[in-house]
């Protein structure tokens, strides 16, 4: 069960279960997004690229990290609606066959007047490959219960 507002404390973490990227992950996202960018469609233009290999989309790491999160929704917030996120930066590569994990900690909570929530939480969040390289950070704001 979710953690309400009052219950959570500011400094909490997270470790997420492991996802490894697959090539239908990055087919499926680009056939969903409409982002066909070769450098994550084409083995020949992600071969000659600075990465040497086809990488998988930003945003798919992204959306991956929201479900890794929801897996462990009995440690984190009761969310009522997912607020924004704040400092968002793609700093590496993640390729086909890697596996990444995702590590949050609730750095902040406001108290908000709100018709269904009694606050705002923000977690400082990072996707990490499995050799500790952080391949996303962001800041995930939402209204809590």
């Amino acid at each position: 069960m979710s953690r309400d507002f009052a219950d959570l404390e500011v400094g909490h973490t997270v470790t997420t279960p492991t996802r490894t990227i697959t090539e239908a992950d990055v087919t499926n996202f680009a056939g969903v997004s409409g982002d066909f960018n070769p450098l994550h469609t084409s083995k020949a233009a992600g071969r000659d690229s600075a990465f040497g290999e086809r990488v998988a989309h930003g945003a798919l790491i992204f959306s991956l990290m929201t479900g890794l999160l929801r897996r462990v929704r009995d440690e984190r917030a009761a969310v009522v609606a997912f607020y924004g996120v704040d400092e968002l930066r793609f700093t590496g590569p993640t390729t086909i066959g890697e596996t990444v994990h995702v590590e949050s900690e609730l750095v902040e909570k406001e108290p908000r007047d709100h018709p269904t929530a009694n606050g705002m939480v923000r977690y400082e969040t990072e996707v990490l490959k499995e050799n500790g390289e952080v391949v996303l950070t962001c800041e995930l704001l939402s209204l809590v219960k």
